[in-house]
């Protein structure tokens, strides 16, 4: 299944200091056709910084994503949304390898569960007036995750 990432490029920062940025707010699974339509809703409804006090607002569809252009009193801000295909992401976690389970299912076994270990007498040290542990059984436990 294809994984489109929603991009935003706004206009930050006043004056000589203003320049463009962008960010990847989401990622939708599926179709172009519903990353673009998550991608409207998210253009529709977008709240920009700046200008402060906005004269006109216009929307254009633009290929594979939107423009919004808000003019100021004094100046325009612009802010593109697109979608584009997620090819590589270095924070994505990796997909379980496929063949490691394979083995386990052709010879009929099961992997086993970490041993669970004996009960200390630490975890016996006591207990309150109404016979609840003050340390719980499963505290120092390796096997539970």
């Amino acid at each position: 299944m294809t994984t489109w990432g929603l991009v935003v490029e706004a206009t930050v920062g006043l004056g000589e200091r203003k320049h463009t940025e962008a960010y990847v707010v989401a990622h939708v699974e599926g179709s172009r056709e519903a990353a673009l339509a998550q991608l409207e809703r998210r253009a529709r409804g977008y709240a920009h910084e700046h200008p402060r006090s906005p004269k006109r607002r216009r929307l254009l569809r633009s290929g594979d994503g939107f423009l919004l252009v808000i003019d100021g009193a004094w100046q325009s801000y612009a802010t593109r949304f697109s979608i584009a295909e997620l090819l590589e992401d270095t924070d994505r976690p990796p997909p379980p390898p496929q063949d490691t389970a394979e083995p386990c299912r052709a010879q009929g076994t099961v992997p086993s569960p970490a041993p669970v270990p004996e009960p200390s007498a630490a975890a016996d040290s006591g207990c309150d007036e109404d016979g609840v542990p003050l340390r719980p059984s499963w505290l120092g436990r390796t096997d539970l995750s």
